[in-house]
């Protein structure tokens, strides 16, 4: 009897079996995002990359789409920023992301060079240079959580959710949250976020104690640069201000975010 090959277009027209079906968004604790990091081999390529990855999700909250189009040219580590060329409904923003989620991020550059990938491959690519998908992506969080022993549902957008709500408990405001995340309205970060408890003087304020975190600061230094490349005749004054504007008073102060402590958990 010979062996049945299920053909590929098997499945096409057929309905997936979680339509209709809602989950409920599971935050991780640093915890948890420890043990994730911890399945991730410091050394193999693969296990660079995939920590890359998932401090590129976990620390700046872009989506799974975003971070598969990112190229190493969109990474600004003068500054701790990352370029989204081409966000949901094609929309650009600029993210910021902290100084030693940036440094996993350049071992994976390393990596790529040791490797001879092109230039022009994704940041995030396979180990010969081919585009990543979404579906690899989560199958990969899923196997990591489950060898972590991780009993919550861990996949790329669960990691957005758990950006957004970090920054808000940090006292992030909202409209800054929103840019983070690059949400066209602010009631959808509102949404995001309604599930968790929150600190009620994070919603509208424009300056908090958030304007601590790496994220807030490194957005106000890409927007002081952004401002200085528009218009090269702008004094340091009026740089300052705008970037302060968006950032909160205390941009260009010293950061307090840091990722999870633990015993090494992103190779520092």
């Amino acid at each position: 009897m010979g062996i049945e090959i299920t053909r590929p277009e098997y499945h096409l027209g057929r309905i997936p079996a979680s339509k209709g079906k809602t989950y409920s968004v599971e935050i991780l604790t640093p915890d948890e995002v420890r043990a994730l990091l911890a399945q991730c081999s410091q050394t193999s390529s693969y296990g660079i990359r995939h920590r890359a990855l998932i401090v590129m999700l976990y620390r700046t909250g872009v989506r799974c789409g975003e971070a598969l189009a990112l190229h190493p040219k969109d990474i600004d580590f003068q500054v701790c920023s990352v370029a989204v060329l081409h966000g949901k409904g094609d929309r650009r923003r600029t993210v910021g992301i902290d100084p030693r989620a940036a440094q996993v991020v350049q071992a994976w550059i390393r990596r790529r060079r040791l490797l001879d990938l092109s230039a022009d491959a994704p940041l995030f690519c396979t180990l010969r240079g081919g585009p990543m998908s979404q579906p690899q992506v989560r199958t990969m969080l899923h196997r990591l959580a489950r060898r972590a022993g991780i009993d919550k549902r861990v996949h790329p957008h669960g990691l957005r959710h758990t950006h957004a709500y970090e920054l808000m408990m940090e006292g992030v405001t909202m409209p800054m949250i929103q840019s983070q995340l690059g949400h066209a309205s602010l009631a959808t970060t509102d949404t995001y976020l309604a599930h968790t408890p929150r600190k009620r003087s994070s919603r509208r304020s424009g300056n908090d104690s958030g304007a601590r975190s790496p994220v807030v600061k490194a957005l106000g230094d890409a927007a002081a640069r952004s401002a200085r490349a528009m218009n090269p005749s702008s004094s340091a004054t009026e740089v300052a201000t705008n970037s302060s504007r968006l950032s909160g008073r205390g941009a260009m102060t010293q950061p307090s975010r840091r990722l999870p402590d633990g015993p090494t958990p992103l190779g520092r």
